[in-house]
Formats: structure tokens, C-alpha cells, sequence
């Protein structure tokens, strides 16, 4: 109900706006617009407080209501977004056409309104993270045979045995010739398993692996040869099924030399099935102790494993007595017994206590550790739960960049400026990191300097999320499971298409079914002849074809009518299938980031100066940018350029005064250029991360003529040639 309280609150400052704006609306329009935006800040506040109860503690009227009102919302921020739109575009809607929504809006929410009254709040929850030391000790003092050694992992959902396996694999990979670490999970893609393992043991020699198209028994061969030779450990995580167990073990050659393989599993047949020798062991994973329980609790609390309060300590045992020894009931609890970094008061305590119900049981620890992690939902602020509910748009195991996270937020309109000066996308990054404090998302790769870069979700968070999703129609997720029992009935807002197989590509989208849709996601190859049109969408914010395929592996993308699309915020085409962009896509002048990196893109259109609220640009080296992109001055992030193809930039660079991460291919640049280049460098004050290719004299001059760079107030990289190349 919380996401039926967010999606009022755009609405409302929207109406705001058009009352503000010089629209011409008639007065009796005007006044019905300043009804109706008085009744929905009513309707807001009784949600907000609706949104702290679980919905199975509702009464059925309350929740039709609300979702009623979800719908109703969002029909009106559309509405007013294609007002807004047109008007600036010349082409505004007639004063008649205005009032007929209006008043049809403030007719129906009228009749909602009366119904949601009289409702009541519950208490507040908690949650955090993980610790497994005595059972890495454990599985450590097991001993060998020359024989490749099998171990399975295998236990309940929550007990950490993801997170006992990488402790492992960190701490002894450096003993092999080679290492992987593959997930898998329930509905996994056998040949990107495949391909996982590959990158995984030699990610230079197979580095172009996942744009080739091949078959099973190819990628079969192609392990199975690499493996010949050499001693590995391979991490087979998070298996579901035996006959996907036995396809990966066809790959896996069985030399004589020490290789070592751990598989993790929740199903007791599974993990018998992945042994092949006497040698070969199963490790069924335990809940912890207390006196580990109790260590881990108070260690995520109060950094400290003997800090308890006297007057917590009771409670603090009667919780833990609940969470049944599962680490990830231990620390989702205990990220809700902190607040800014603050241990709550008793009472607070005694809440959370008392909302566990009966805790976590042996009989059936699914369903209880789903009751306790949405505890830790309906603990969230209510700007963070459109921002958690949007990860069930991203296939399981799916590893997420971080940044594009932040973007597609930003283009959903989930991020708001606060009073200061602090960027969209720096709010962001609050927003990911209080996601991450409460152990909601676990980081994948960390940098050099400690910053998380990709994460991951815990496949019982991505399951809680995903109900969520569905039940407030937040998300809809179609694999080829679901195909067929699409819901065409229903508005759809946002449509993530996952792991589609051939034989339901001929299916034909409904146009009516896709107009209301805001994001469009592909996580699956496509060909051109089933995906929708583009002219279907209405009101996209977030098209992203990123992940449909490489290049190699899929048909041509059709983007003839994405010029249309007037309301698109992100528009994401990486190693899509597109060799260029139609002239029309200056018309996007709402659009906020565009990422064509890896694809066949060799030149930007003029027109794409126009588009003066782009924010973030991601281009190859080799794309050539038109002149006047100067004129692009709310540009935070440009990445990558290269100036011999674009010797223009060099002094257009110095109106980007908002560009704080900058990437520049210096190869073959005019001797001239460099005092120009440096010149329009002093120029951005809010330059926080440049990377120079092949920039060794530039350096040298900028260490002596650059203060930002003297003081060492610019991170500077400076490859022989760029990092992802």
C-alpha cells in the first residue's frame, strides 16, 4: 500500500505545477484541479499510514481501495505528464480535454475517498547481515584423494550457505590453476551457465564468450578441454534441479590432480546426486548456536560481541530465541533495532518482539524468514520502497550495476533533491547505500577505493520483493512460464521480460495492454519480429534492451519510433543490435541518460544537442559527436571520448560545468590542443573522476599547471588504453 502512497505524491506536485504554470485553463478547470489536489493530499496522508501495515492485516475494502487509488494516481500523473509535454512541445491538449479528465478523475476519487478512514497503524520492524566463521573452520579440516573431490553444501534458504561457500573459495583459490564461481538458481539458462564457467576460469582467454552463439554440447567440449590440464576449484552455486546438476557435470573433466568442486543446494536429493565417489561429502548446513546467535546479533548492533545493554539483554535473548539460529533472520532483525546508526530504545525492542509472531520454525523456515523480511519492508522509509521494490524488475542472480541502478531510479522519478545543492544521482547513492546498511542488497564487486560497484539480491529478498511487486502491480515479470497466462486485463506500469525461449517469440504484444507501461526491460535474446513496437508505449520512461543479446547473437532492433516516445528519461541500447539513431531523437527533451556503449553506433545526430536534460551520456571511443554539445550543460557523467574523432569537444568542454566524471581518449590529439584542453578542464569545478587514455604527457603538463590536479582534488587515471578494451 506504501507504493499506492508513493505514486500519489508525484501527482500531487504535478497538479502544483500545472496550477502554477500559465496553461490557460478555464477557471471553473483551474478550480477543480485545486479540489482535487487538496482531497488527494487528504487521501495521501491516510495511505501513508496504510502503507505501515502488512497487507494480510488489512481488511479486504481497505486494500481494494488503495490499489484503486494506485491505479487512479498514476492514469492522472500520465495525464498531466502528456499535458506538460505537449505544452512545451507547442502541441498542448484543448482546455476541454483537460477538464473531461479532471473531472473524471475527481469523480472517481471522490467515491474512494469515503472508504478509507477509519484504519489503523502497526508496530515498526528491523534486519541486517552475516557471519559463518566456525562452520568455514569446519569445512576447511576436510581432507583428499588425488581424485577430483566433490562437496555439497546443502541447507534451507537463509542459513548462509552462499556466503560459507565464497569464504571458502576466497580463502583457498589461490591453490588452483584456475577458479570459478558460477551461480545457477531456479530457473537458470544452461548455456549462460556455461558461459559463466568459462569467463569465470579464464575471463581473458574467454572474454568475448557471452556475444558468441553456441550450443550445449559445444560449451560442453570447450570446459571440458580448457579443464584437461589443470587443478580448479569450481563453485557451482545454488542448484535446484539434478538433471541441471548432471549437464554441468558433463563438462567437468575429471583429471587426477587435486581439482576441487563445492556445489550448494536446498534439496537433500540434489545434493546427493552431485556426489560421485565415496571420497565426496555432503555438508548439511545447521542452524547456528546461541552463543554464535547471540555473537552475530550483538556484533551488527553494537560493533561489539559483549556491548549488550543491561536492560536489553533479556530482550535481546527472547529475539534471538525467535530467528532459530538462521543468520538471515539474525541480521534482518538486527538491522531494525538501529536507526542512523543509533540502538533503538527497549520499547522499540519489545515492538519487534512482539510483530515476529511464533519466529522462525524448523517446520517451515520459508515462510517464516518471508513474515520476518517483510518486517524489514515496511521498516523502510517510504522514498526507499519504490527504490527496493524496482530490483524485481532484474532476473535472479542477476549481477546489477550499481550506478545504472541509481539511474533508473533517478528516470523513474524515485529520487527527489533535497534543499541543498546535492546532485539527483549523490541522493542516489545515499539511497543504494542505507539499501545496502540494511543488508537488503549485498555487494557483488567492490573497487580499489572500497566502493561498491555491482550487487546482487538475496534470492529470498527477491522473492519477498517480487509478491510485493505483483500485488501493488509495481512490476510485471514474464518468463516462459508466465507467457501465456499474461493478464492483458491489467494496466501494466512496468514489464521485465526474462529468459523467453523461442517458441513463445511469435507472440504479439497487445498495443492497448503496453500504453500506460513506464519501463520496458529485456533480460533475454530477441529477434526484431516479437518484440513490440515502440509506438505501443505512451508514457516510457526506461527502455532498456541492454541485456536482449549481443550483437552477434541477435536479430536487428528496430528503434524507428523511439523519437515518439516524449516522455523517455533512460534510454539503455548497450551491445543491443542498432547501427544508428534516428535523427528524431532530439524530441526527447525529457531524456536524462543514454547508453550506447558496444553497439554498431558510429556518429550521434545533431540533433541530439538538443536534449538539454541529459545528464549522463555513455558512448564509444569512436563515436563522433556533432558540434554544440557545449550546449548540453546539465551533463554529470560523459564517458567516453575520443578527441581526434571529435577535436570540437576539446573546447566545448569548458560549458559542461556540471560534468563531475569525464572520459578521454587523448591518443593522436593536436600538440595545440593541450593548453585548450586544460584550459576547459579549469572550468569544471565539480570534476570529481577523470580517466585520460594514453595520456602520459598530459599528465605531466597537468602537474604542473593544474591546481585541482596538483591538489589532488581529481582522481586521475591515465591507462595505456582503457580498462574495459
Amino acid at each position: 500500500m506504501e507504493v499506492a502512497a508513493r505514486a500519489m505524491g508525484p501527482v500531487i506536485c504535478k497538479l502544483g505545477e500545472l496550477l502554477a504554470g500559465e496553461y490557460n485553463l478555464e477557471k471553473r478547470v483551474k478550480k477543480g484541479v485545486q479540489s482535487l489536489r487538496t482531497e488527494l493530499e487528504m487521501m495521501h496522508a491516510v495511505l501513508r499510514e496504510v502503507g505501515k501495515v502488512p497487507p494480510d492485516q488489512l481488511q479486504e475494502p481497505v486494500r481494494i481501495w488503495a490499489g484503486k487509488v494506485r491505479d487512479l494516481s498514476c492514469d492522472m500523473e500520465d495525464a498531466v505528464d502528456d499535458f506538460l509535454a505537449r505544452v512545451g512541445d507547442g502541441s498542448a491538449s484543448k482546455p476541454t480535454d483537460m477538464r473531461s479528465r479532471v473531472n473524471k478523475f475527481l469523480k472517481k476519487t471522490t467515491t474512494l475517498f469515503g472508504k478509507g478512514k477509519a484504519l489503523h497503524q502497526i508496530c515498526d520492524a528491523i534486519k541486517e547481515a552475516q557471519d559463518l566463521a566456525k562452520e568455514l573452520a569446519e569445512l576447511r579440516k576436510k581432507s583428499s584423494k588425488e581424485q577430483l573431490k566433490t562437496i555439497s553444501i546443502v541447507g534451507v534458504g537463509g542459513l548462509g550457505k552462499t556466503t560459507l561457500t565464497k569464504a571458502v573459495y576466497e580463502k583457498i583459490k589461490t591453490q588452483f590453476d584456475c577458479v570459478a564461481f558460477v551461480p545457477v538458481g531456479q530457473n537458470p539458462d544452461i548455456k549462460k551457465v556455461f558461459k559463466d564457467l568459462l569467463y569465470g576460469l579464464d575471463n581473458e582467454k574467454f572474454s568475448d564468450i557471452h556475444n558468441t552463439t553456441r550450443d550445449e554440447n559445444l560449451l560442453i567440449k570447450q570446459i571440458s578441454d580448457y579443464l584437461v590440464h589443470k587443478r580448479y576449484l569450481i563453485v557451482i552455486d545454488d542448484i535446484w534441479e539434478e538433471e541441471i546438476w548432471r549437464c554441468i557435470d558433463c563438462a567437468l573433466y575429471k583429471n587426477k590432480l587435486h581439482s576441487r568442486v563445492i556445489t550448494t543446494t536446498r534439496n537433500v536429493s540434489v545434493s546427493k546426486a552431485c556426489l560421485s565417489s565415496s571420497d565426496d561429502t555432503i555438508h548439511k548446513m545447521k542452524p547456528l548456536s546461541d552463543e554464535d546467535s547471540q555473537i552475530l546479533f550483538h556484533r551488527r548492533i553494537f560493533r561489539s560481541e559483549e556491548k549488550c545493554p543491561e536492560d536489553l539483554q533479556v530482550v535481546s535473548r527472547d529475539i534471538l530465541k525467535k530467528c532459530g539460529g538462521v543468520p538471515l533472520a539474525i541480521i534482518t532483525i538486527a538491522s531494525l533495532l538501529v536507526s542512523n546508526q543509533r540502538v533503538k530504545p527497549n520499547h522499540d525492542w519489545m515492538d519487534v518482539y512482539n510483530s515476529m509472531g511464533h519466529g522462525v520454525t524448523q517446520s517451515d523456515i520459508a515462510k517464516d524468514m518471508n513474515r520476518i523480511l517483510s518486517l524489514s519492508y515496511y521498516d523502510l522509509p517510504s522514498y526507499l520502497k519504490p527504490c527496493l521494490l524496482y530490483l524485481s524488475i532484474f532476473p535472479e542472480d542477476f549481477e546489477i550495476e550499481r550506478d545504472f541502478l541509481i539511474w533508473r531510479w533517478l528516470a523513474e522519478g524515485f529520487i527527489q533533491r533535497d534543499k541543498g545543492e546535492t546532485s539527483l544521482f549523490e541522493i542516489g547513492e545515499t539511497y543504494f547505500n542505507e539499501l545496502m546498511n540494511r543488508s537488503l542488497i549485498q555487494p557483488a564487486k567492490i573497487n580499489e577505493e572500497g566502493t561498491v560497484v555491482t550487487c546482487r539480491i538475496h534470492d529470498m529478498v527477491l522473492d519477498l520483493i517480487c509478491s510485493l511487486s505483483s500485488e501493488e502491480n509495481f512490476t510485471s515479470i514474464l518468463d516462459n512460464a508466465e507467457w501465456h497466462a499474461l493478464n492483458l486485463q491489467r494496466k501494466l506500469r512496468r514489464l521485465s521480460l526474462h529468459n523467453i525461449k523461442a517458441k513463445v517469440q511469435n507472440h504479439q504484444f497487445d498495443s492497448t495492454s503496453l500504453s500506460k507501461v513506464r519501463t520496458f526491460a529485456v533480460f533475454s535474446p530477441v529477434t526484431c519480429d516479437w518484440l513490440p513496437s515502440l509506438s505501443s508505449f505512451q508514457f516510457l520512461r526506461v527502455l532498456d534492451l541492454g541485456n536482449c543479446g549481443s550483437r552477434k547473437s541477435s536479430s536487428g532492433i528496430s528503434i524507428k519510433y523511439v523519437g515518439n516516445l516524449i516522455h523517455l528519461r533512460y534510454l539503455g541500447l548497450r551491445s543491443a543490435d542498432i547501427d544508428e539513431l534516428p535523427m528524431d531523437i532530439g524530441n526527447l527533451h525529457l531524456l536524462q541518460i543514454m547508453d550506447i556503449l558496444n553497439t554498431g553506433i558510429e556518429e550521434l545526430p545533431a540533433s541530439v544537442v538538443q536534449l538539454r536534460n541529459l545528464i549522463c551520456l555513455y558512448v564509444d571511443s569512436r563515436v563522433r559527436l556533432p558540434k554544440g554539445m557545449g550546449n548540453l550543460t546539465s551533463l554529470e557523467v560523459l564517458d567516453y571520448v575520443r578527441v581526434s574523432s571529435s577535436p570540437h569537444i576539446v573546447k566545448e568542454l569548458s560549458h559542461l560545468t556540471e560534468v563531475r566524471t569525464l572520459e578521454i581518449d587523448w591518443a593522436n590529439m593536436d600538440e595545440d590542443l593541450i593548453d585548450v584542453l586544460i584550459k576547459s578542464l579549469g572550468n569544471l569545478h565539480k570534476l570529481q573522476n577523470l580517466c585520460i587514455d594514453n595520456g602520459g604527457r598530459l599528465t605531466d603538463r597537468m602537474s604542473e599547471s593544474w591546481v585541482p590536479f596538483q591538489s589532488g582534488l581529481i582522481q586521475g587515471r591515465f591507462p595505456s588504453s582503457p580498462p574495459w578494451k
